[in-house]
């Protein structure tokens, strides 16, 4: 779906820990979609016959190494971009989430290259460009909502 340009269901999980910092990740070189930009959130494309749910559980499993774990669907968000690089255009429908979570974590090599927890305000505070933009978008949409403190630290 993805490699072709065409709409499809994804997953945001953003996962926050008790002083209300986002885990955000470094996502690793060999990724087709935005190679070592920094990503808000986890998550990925749906499976054909998979809920928004069970691929939240997966994707954090798979990612992060997180189970076990209550997550908060927040809200179902659209975005698109005309591709970079060559790349095809990105369509996707997520349903964000939030996941309240201090760690550990067992990062997925294939997928995350590195990652830490930091504070919502300075995230706003750097460069956006620096972030994966769905995510980004997503985190505004969170804060505007009031489902995050933006002044956490």
């Amino acid at each position: 779906m993805r490699a072709k340009g065409l709409r499809h269901r994804a997953t945001m999980i953003f996962v926050v820990d008790r002083k209300g910092r986002l885990f955000v990740q470094r996502r690793a070189d060999t990724k087709d979609i935005a190679p070592g930009m920094l990503d808000l959130a986890a998550g990925g494309v749906v499976a054909a016959g998979e809920s928004y749910e069970e691929c939240a559980v997966r994707e954090l499993a798979e990612e992060l190494g997180v189970t076990d774990t209550p997550l908060e669907a927040v809200f179902d968000s659209y975005y698109s971009d005309a591709g970079e690089g060559g790349a095809p255009p990105n369509r996707l429908w997520s349903r964000v989430f939030i996941c309240r979570h201090d760690g550990p974590f067992r990062l997925q090599p294939e997928e995350v290259a590195s990652g830490e927890f930091v504070a919502i305000a300075d995230i706003l505070a750097d460069d956006a460009g620096r972030y994966t933009p769905d995510t980004f978008k997503a985190l505004r949409e969170l804060l505007e909502r009031g489902a995050l403190p933006a002044a956490a630290s």
